[in-house]
């Protein structure tokens, strides 16, 4: 494992994909009707730049391939804004379910359309829905097989639709590869790890525990953190799916209108930057 190094900030992340394209509706809304959805991708990153250029804060944005092909002028809002583009792969379809051919397929459409725009390398890869596990750890293999430094796909939790429960929380080589794998943050309280990353959990969480969560984190543990959100969490005026059942319904709704005012806080309270400097030390390690 890679000695996790002190920065003076944590990692912001985007996961940049439509409300129609998460795994909760996967059930009822066929992948085939995508481009009949009303799309809102577009107008609500472009928030999310504004809000991160008002704090002076840089990201990184996991960008989906199927998404950049068709608004190529959000990736290079990003990149001309001084973020990090990485990928989020091309059709969000989780690793678990692809063959390896698939997935290599897939992160290299989704890499090659992302560099096209951008004029930048894309180094960082996000797994759909964190679906890389024990199961297909040869993944990993595969991602650096086709030029990506590093993976931020793991996340050391127990949950129904994802989680490694018993994988590193910190950087560290998987397989002894030299891909890096940064996982999403974890707080270790009662002998189980507890999410402190963003997403639901975030939008769940009371605001000051969540805050009190990553600086205990920031502090016990010496390390950065990383943090996770969707251009989706921010649109409380986006299409209900009323045909999804009610918990997925639930997760994917829950204080939508009060995630803008929790992010501008979060921004101000903690230093933020992208992944590829936030972690510079664990990855220069996997390039000697």
């Amino acid at each position: 494992m890679i000695a996790p190094a002190l920065s003076p900030a944590n990692a912001m992340t985007v996961d940049v994909e439509d409300y129609f394209q998460v795994q909760a509706f996967a059930g009822v809304i066929d992948r085939a009707s995508w481009d009949t959805m009303p799309c809102r991708v577009e107008a609500n990153t472009d928030r999310i730049l504004q809000q991160f250029d008002a704090v002076g804060v840089a990201a990184t944005f996991f960008t989906l391939g199927w998404v950049a092909d068709r608004y190529p002028a959000i990736v290079r809002r990003i990149v001309a804004a001084g973020h990090e583009l990485a990928s989020h792969g091309y059709g969000h379809a989780r690793v678990d379910s692809q063959t390896r051919d698939e997935f290599r397929e897939d992160i290299r459409r989704a890499r090659g359309v992302l560099q096209d725009l951008g004029g930048v390398p894309v180094m960082g890869y996000r797994a759909p829905t964190f679906s890389i596990g024990p199961r297909n750890e040869w993944a990993f293999d595969v991602l650096a097989e086709e030029g990506y430094s590093y993976s931020s796909s793991v996340f050391p939790v127990r949950h129904d639709l994802y989680g490694t429960p018993n994988a590193p929380r910190f950087p560290h080589h998987p397989m002894g590869g030299s891909l890096v794998e940064i996982p999403m943050t974890t707080v270790r309280l009662g002998g189980r790890n507890l999410p402190c990353a963003g997403g639901g959990w975030f939008r769940l969480t009371p605001y000051p525990l969540f805050r009190a969560l990553l600086r205990r984190f920031n502090r016990m543990e010496g390390a950065p953190g990383v943090f996770y959100f969707h251009p989706w969490e921010i649109d409380p005026g986006q299409p209900r799916v009323s045909a999804a059942p009610w918990l997925s319904r639930f997760r994917h709704r829950v204080n939508l209108s009060a995630m803008e005012g929790r992010l501008d806080r979060l921004l101000r309270d903690f230093a933020w930057d992208r992944v590829d400097r936030v972690f510079a030390d664990a990855l220069a390690v996997s390039t000697v």
